[in-house]
């Protein structure tokens, strides 16, 4: 036996539906802000450890200026320029660093990261 409802809907929605909606579009929202600084991260690091697997055939000065190119291109602050390039003996590596920190800020939160990419690889 079917039993009518006392109470219909009549099309509203429920807050459970806006509520969800609303916290969707926050971590959307928060995820873009937030994921853009690790993108541009892992792009230098990525350009770093190319230029590392080129160093026999690369000059320090030619590996500065592509990675500074790549910093300009990802629009990282300047402190990323400051590449720290080092060639060793024994046994022969070259490792490539630098340290930036980029500061994200968003309604209610603000977070400044710090990244120290590190390129090594062996001659």
């Amino acid at each position: 036996m079917v039993t009518p409802r006392l109470t219909s809907r009549r099309g509203a929605s429920t807050g459970g539906c806006v509520i969800s909606l609303v916290i969707l579009v926050a971590g959307v929202y928060y995820g873009i802000h937030f994921g853009q600084p690790w993108v541009r991260y892992y792009q230098l690091l990525d350009e770093m450890r190319v230029s590392a697997r080129l160093a026999p055939t690369l000059s320090d000065g030619v590996i500065r200026r592509r990675l500074e190119a790549k910093v300009d291109e990802l629009g990282l602050p300047e402190d990323a320029k400051k590449f720290q390039i080092t060639r060793s003996g024994k046994p022969r590596k070259i490792v490539i660093t630098t340290q930036y920190s980029e500061t994200v800020t968003v309604p209610i939160f603000s977070h400044t990261f710090v990244y120290v990419p590190t390129a090594e690889e062996s001659l």
